[in-house]
């Protein structure tokens, strides 16, 4: 993998930052594709962008407002509540989100001449969403190839850890105060550590808080 080319799925948060630098370090060349689909805040787009130039990273934003108009959700639309009933998928699922910046990032990869796309879903944190199982990527990686004759890899770096494991791969990759400073997890829009109250910011602080227990005990 040294020496070939990827794309990273990107929006600047967290989980996709640390798999920014992760691909940094296993592949020759990496470039990075950003979806605007009408998010809750444009602060989102931004700072992927102020993420991909800081690193020097070539950075691609698609425009799928179109998923806005399909799939209105907490995420797309700021007067729709944060919620998560007990048995039912959170209000912030996106129906058909990573089905489509997965099919669009396959055409990008083609034209760019990437071979590996990576992905920061999670099946352990990933709040009962679907379309972040591993079993949906592995079937969307088969139809890809198939659609378009190609021998795509997507990677899920992210897809067997937690949120706490996730901080500690950001730490080996020498680059946890960067993710912690300048990525944007919150719902509220709110950079770095985040407003502290939403779902997202819980369980980014929960990880963290567990991660550092966890480097302490073992320093002492």
């Amino acid at each position: 993998m040294k020496q070939e080319k990827a794309l990273v799925v990107f929006s600047g948060g967290q989980d996709s930052t640390t798999c920014l630098f992760w691909a940094k370090k296993e592949f020759r060349e990496v470039e990075a594709v950003t979806f605007n689909y009408g998010q809750r805040h444009a602060a989102e787009l931004d700072c992927a962008k102020e993420i991909a130039e800081d690193l020097n990273v070539a950075h691609h934003t698609l425009d799928m407002s179109l998923l806005n108009q399909l799939a209105p959700s907490a995420l797309t639309r700021k007067d729709e509540a944060i919620t998560h009933e007990e048995g039912e998928l959170p209000s912030t699922f996106v129906p058909g989100r990573n089905l489509l910046f997965l099919s669009f990032a396959g055409v990008l990869a083609k034209q760019i001449g990437a071979k590996h796309i990576i992905t920061g879903v999670c099946e352990t944190d990933f709040s009962g969403y679907p379309d972040c199982r591993d079993i949906f990527v592995k079937s969307l990686n088969v139809s890809l190839n198939l659609s378009m004759d190609a021998q795509f890899v997507i990677h899920t770096p992210l897809m067997w850890i937690d949120k706490a494991q996730t901080w500690e791969m950001a730490d080996r990759l020498g680059v946890l105060d960067y993710i912690r400073e300048n990525t944007l997890t919150c719902y509220n829009g709110v950079k770095g550590d985040g407003c502290g109250e939403c779902p997202a910011c819980e369980l980014r602080q929960r990880g963290l808080n567990q991660y550092l227990l966890k480097k302490q005990g073992g320093e002492e």
